[in-house]
Order: C-alpha cells, then sequence, then structure tokens
C-alpha cells in the first residue's frame, strides 16, 4: 500500500493530492490511503505502518520515523535539513537526531545548509554528508574535502554511507535534489539530473535493506512540469511503489 500525506501548506497539500490522481489516472497505483493532519505531533501518532510514503512537506518524514524507528536513515537532497533554531522542514533531520528517534543518519547530493567550520551552527553529530558538489571543512587548522559525487564515484559514496549507516535503513528523496528545470519543489534545487538520481537510487539498492521509504516535497508546481512528473514516477517504479 502507499500511504499519502497531503502535510504542510497549500501548494504541498495540493501537490501530494495532484500526485495521488495522477498516478491512479495511469494506472500506477492500486491501494492506498490517505493521511491528514494539522501539526506533527498528530501525524506521528496517525501513520501507519507501511513501506511507501508520498509526502508534501519535508517535516513530514520527521513523524513517519518516529512511527516506525528504523535505526538509521538514508537522505537524498538538496538541503541537509540540519537547521538547529525550531523544528521545521529545515530542521526535522537535527530534531531527528537529537531525540534518538534514529542513531544515524547521511544526507547525499545536498548543496546547501552544508557544515564548512567547527562553529558552524548546524547539527553535526552522528551525520555524515555527501555534497553534490566538491565541499570542503575547517577541522582544527586545516580544510578537508567532503567525499562528494562531483569527484566521487556513486558505489564509493554509497558504500562509504553504507559502512557508516549499517544494512538498514529508511530512506527519504526530497525531490528538491533535482535540478531546476525538473520543478517540483518550492524551494531552491539542487544540482542532480534524473539520471543521475536514479543512479544513486540503484545503488542504494544494492547496498541497503530499505524498511520504508518517502518521496518528499512534493507542491503543485509539478502540475504544470512534464519533466517532474516523469521524474516522480520513474523514482516511484524505481523504489518499489508501482
Amino acid at each position: 500500500m502507499v500511504t499519502f500525506i497531503p502535510f504542510g501548506e497549500k501548494p504541498n497539500r495540493e501537490g501530494v493530492l495532484y500526485v495521488l490522481n495522477y498516478l491512479k489516472r495511469n494506472k500506477l497505483l492500486e491501494d492506498y490511503m490517505i493521511v491528514e493532519s494539522s501539526n506533527i505531533e498528530l501525524l506521528t501518532d496517525r501513520v501507519p505502518r507501511d513501506r511507501v510514503y508520498i509526502i508534501g512537506d519535508h517535516l513530514a518524514s520527521y513523524g513517519i520515523v518516529k512511527s516506525l524507528r528504523p535505526p538509521a536513515l538514508l537522505s537524498i537532497d538538496a538541503h541537509t535539513d540540519l537547521m538547529h533554531d525550531y523544528l521545521d522542514h529545515g530542521s526535522w533531520l537535527a530534531y531527528t537526531l537529537e531525540e534518538r528517534i534514529i542513531n544515524r543518519a547521511a544526507v547525499v547530493g545536498p548543496v546547501l545548509m552544508i557544515p564548512t567550520t567547527e562553529r558552524t551552527e548546524l547539527w553535526t553529530r552522528r551525520v555524515k554528508i555527501f555534497p553534490a558538489l566538491l565541499r570542503s571543512r575547517k577541522i582544527g587548522r586545516r580544510w578537508k574535502a567532503y567525499r562528494n559525487l562531483q569527484t566521487g564515484a556513486v558505489d564509493e559514496v554509497i558504500a562509504e554511507a553504507r559502512e557508516y549507516l549499517g544494512e538498514e535503513i529508511y530512506l527519504t528523496v526530497d525531490m528538491d535534489v533535482l535540478r531546476p528545470e525538473y520543478r517540483i519543489a518550492r524551494f531552491q534545487h539542487g544540482e542532480l539530473t534524473l539520471e543521475q538520481l536514479l543512479e544513486i537510487l540503484e545503488e542504494i539498492k544494492r547496498k541497503f535493506r530499505i524498511v520504508a521509504f518517502d518521496i518528499a516535497e512534493v507542491s503543485d508546481r509539478i502540475r504544470r512540469s512534464r519533466l517532474g512528473k516523469k521524474a516522480l514516477v520513474e523514482v516511484f517504479q524505481l523504489l518499489g511503489g508501482g
């Protein structure tokens, strides 16, 4: 079954419901349910134990993992979501780690919210970051490059994530990791093409046991995006949602 969570502001809610109807029209969806909530606490109580979730605001992932309690989490995202001010779509992963809802996490593909010094005001404990582009961080007096997708092979990046996280993960795929022309999410987009994203997901499927996954930050922009609809369907089918 597939659980649709139209959580967040109106563009996110409408985007999730549009995708539901689009998948139904194209005969890509059979059993499904819709879970709605006005706040994250209620959502956590209402989330069913499922394998596939399609969600609006990425904060919904916090509610899902708080309900499922997986041992580790792998996020594919243009942002690290490691802000540490208040709980929202830009900080949900930080709070998931701080509250020990999961033991470890890794983020693949970010171009934003990447810690660069020891005093960066982002959560950095029990999480590994693999940026889309070459990025460095200052450790003591020296600068060290992150292992990244620009200079490193995908299989090497995912192998390092597997060594850190262990075999079993919850996977969240924020569609804003794709380049701007895909027009799915509402905020800043990332640097990946669909082909690159699919390559990463194929490698994740080979290396991990995915206990459940979500496709996140779907917005109503997808109505007018041929590339966006194609991307969502291909990610959905690759991960086993079809």
